[in-house]
């Protein structure tokens, strides 16, 4: 968790990353901003670094050399030993992020450094360094007034509620890479990985939130490639483990894989099945999966609204089912010569 209502803006550049598609370069501040600058709007954007950064999805910086040749990671190291490099640092990382910004849909925009003091990352004061970039732009009404009377114009500006890319380092953590929060809310597909792995070189933190959100992906997997139709299962049969699933992270504060297996998986050939799957899937995904952890509530509801619990019935019926798989029953008409299912309540709401 991020407490940042008493954190302080100590240093702030902004720098213009040009369209390298369009052979735009890179334009330069000739100096870091005073703290008078920009000290009227020092809320506004602090909730603009900040806000984004809800979960406990945190990184750490990496490089296959070993971290001294992570370009962003030694940077952030120097700054935070020696903050009077703050500007010229600031210059060497916008130069890096242009220099990597190669996928034609990649945008200019603006380039924000800044230097925090008094940030609180899960109970540990530190400071912390924040690289931002924003690409996309908004009209804004502006009203004023003329001779008594208000008019209507047009600005372009930008929404302090749509951080387009951020990076949080908390200068804790140095051994493994730095503790680092990083989103990248305009890009998807091959040019989100530009910001994420090209320039950053992130790689998730091994804790909690990773642990859970491995396995809770596993289990998607398990059912959409092995525990499905194709072997002829059925699909209420899938939903009800999916439902069991979530619903066993949803009330432990641990994991045991024992007791997932006895209680949520039950079956003995099922209960094979799936441990030959999960040799498959720590292989191929490159996803450790430990036997006992525990258990970030924060993956679990951000992983919860991908485990579909919908029977899709032709184009006419969706069925959501949340449990009570024994209250569901499945058959086939031959007078009609159309399937059905038969569902059982207690009390009509």
């Amino acid at each position: 968790m991020i407490e940042y209502s008493q954190s302080a803006i100590d240093s702030l550049v902004v720098h213009q990353i040009g369209n390298k598609a369009e052979g735009e370069d890179v334009r330069f501040s000739k100096s870091a901003m005073h703290a008078s600058d920009y000290d009227s709007v020092m809320d506004v954007l602090r909730h603009y670094f900040f806000k984004p950064f809800k979960t406990e999805a945190y990184y750490n910086f990496s490089h296959p050399d070993g971290l001294a040749a992570n370009f962003v990671y030694q940077r952030a190291v120097e700054i935070f030993d020696n903050p009077g490099l703050f500007y010229d640092k600031s210059i060497e990382l916008a130069a890096y992020l242009h220099h990597n910004s190669n996928h034609p849909k990649i945008k200019g925009g603006e380039f924000y450094v800044a230097l925090f003091s008094n940030c609180v990352i899960d109970g540990e004061v530190c400071s912390a360094l924040g690289i931002f970039k924003s690409e996309s732009k908004e009209m804004f009404l502006k009203v004023y007034m003329r001779d008594e009377s208000f008019e209507l114009g047009a600005q372009e500006g930008i929404n302090i509620r749509k951080l387009d890319k951020g990076c949080l380092i908390f200068n804790t953590e140095r051994e493994q890479g730095l503790k680092v929060c990083a989103v990248d809310n305009l890009n998807k597909g091959q040019e989100a990985r530009f910001w994420m792995e090209d320039f950053l070189s992130l790689k998730p933190r091994e804790d909690k939130y990773f642990f859970t959100n491995n396995y809770l992906q596993l289990c998607k997997g398990f059912v959409g490639e092995v525990f499905n139709d194709e072997n002829n299962v059925p699909r209420p049969d899938q939903i009800d483990l999916m439902n069991r699933s979530i619903e066993y992270f949803a009330k432990n504060p641990e994991f045991d894989e024992r007791n997932f297996e006895r209680d949520v998986i039950r079956q003995p050939e099922v209960i094979d099945a799936f441990q030959d799957y999960k040799s498959f899937f720590e292989s191929e995904k490159q996803m450790p999966l430990m036997d006992s952890f525990e258990i970030s509530k924060d993956a679990v509801k951000e992983e919860k609204k991908y485990f579909k619990s919908i029977l899709k019935l032709d184009k006419n019926f969706h069925v959501y089912v949340h449990g009570k798989r024994q209250y569901l029953e499945k058959g086939f008409d031959p007078e009609r010569g159309l399937n059905f299912y038969k569902l059982y309540y207690e009390v009509e709401h």
